[in-house]
């Protein structure tokens, strides 16, 4: 790794970016970096021809149009910090036009879906009693996975039914939750001291007592999904864009919506507002016309 991208590392860290937009960074820096060094070039004098040739590398190396558009940004953050620090002149990834890339419309679950996911886990065993409290509270409050496994027992206030959220660069955000959430973490929270075997300050732990990650709560959501028989193709996230669908189609304004899943732009909780409308006129015409 490069003195450049070392010092480039610090002054992200610095700035509280999550870990996983520090490891995608990383990655992809380091990437076009072995990709200059085969072309004898530095990585401080490159033209955007250079750009435009690992662009095309990475396009025969089979990569998705959204994994082209991010490298592109990291190089092109990358080299706004070199030009704040003097160390070039010129950033050559600035005029180069970042692709437009087709967002696929997320999945969600139906209502009756999800109350199908939800009653999958058993309640006579403490994974089960662990895996609904987990499941509840991700359809409560919409969090993204990493969220929910960041939190800890001081972020959660039951008596008042709501969770604080740390998202991206720490910023803090109340989200009420309901009666079902709150009946299912007072349930987890009898049984956590069994699991808590190293006494941490974490909510959710794995079976041994330590933090759970990403691969195992998408395990979780693979086998509640198989055990309930749902044949919709869902992931790790289906369950926090099923919350802001059906916020929506309930009457939520979307400004709600956006506050409550974190996203500091609008358009990123649009998405969720078109898939609402669609569905509203799906029902609309199965209930009104003769032959639906």
């Amino acid at each position: 790794m490069s003195n450049l991208l070392l010092k480039y590392i610090e002054e992200l860290e610095k700035k509280h970016v999550s870990k996983n937009t520090l490891d995608a960074y990383v990655r992809d820096i380091s990437r076009f970096n072995n990709f200059i060094k085969q072309r004898k070039e530095k990585i401080t004098e490159i033209e955007i021809v250079s750009v435009m040739a690992y662009v095309q590398y990475l396009q025969k190396e089979g990569k998705a149009a959204s994994s082209i558009v991010r490298n592109i940004v990291s190089l092109r953050n990358f080299y706004k910090y070199l030009m704040k620090k003097g160390i070039i002149n010129e950033n050559p990834v600035v005029d180069y036009e970042i692709p437009k890339i087709k967002h696929n419309i997320p999945k969600i679950l139906t209502i009756e879906e999800v109350d199908k996911l939800l009653s999958a886990p058993s309640l006579s065993i403490n994974k089960g009693i662990r895996d609904k409290a987990m499941l509840e509270v991700v359809y409560a409050t919409g969090m993204k996975v990493t969220e929910l496994l960041n939190l800890t027992i001081y972020d959660i206030n039951l008596k008042l039914s709501y969770i604080k959220c740390k998202g991206s660069k720490n910023q803090e955000r109340i989200i009420p939750i309901g009666s079902f959430a709150v009946k299912c973490l007072e349930e987890y929270l009898r049984i956590r001291p069994k699991i808590n075997i190293y006494n941490l300050d974490l909510l959710f732990l794995n079976l041994k007592g330590v933090q759970m990650t990403r691969q195992g709560f998408w395990k979780i959501i693979k086998y509640y999904a198989d055990e309930a028989h749902i044949d919709t193709n869902i992931n790790a996230f289906t369950l926090r864009h099923s919350f802001a669908v059906h916020l929506l189609q309930n009457g939520a304004d979307i400004k709600s919506v956006q506050e409550l899943l974190g996203h500091k732009d609008m358009s990123a909780t649009q998405i969720y507002s078109s898939i609402s409308r669609k569905n509203k006129i799906a029902e609309v015409y199965k209930k009104s016309h003769p032959r639906a």
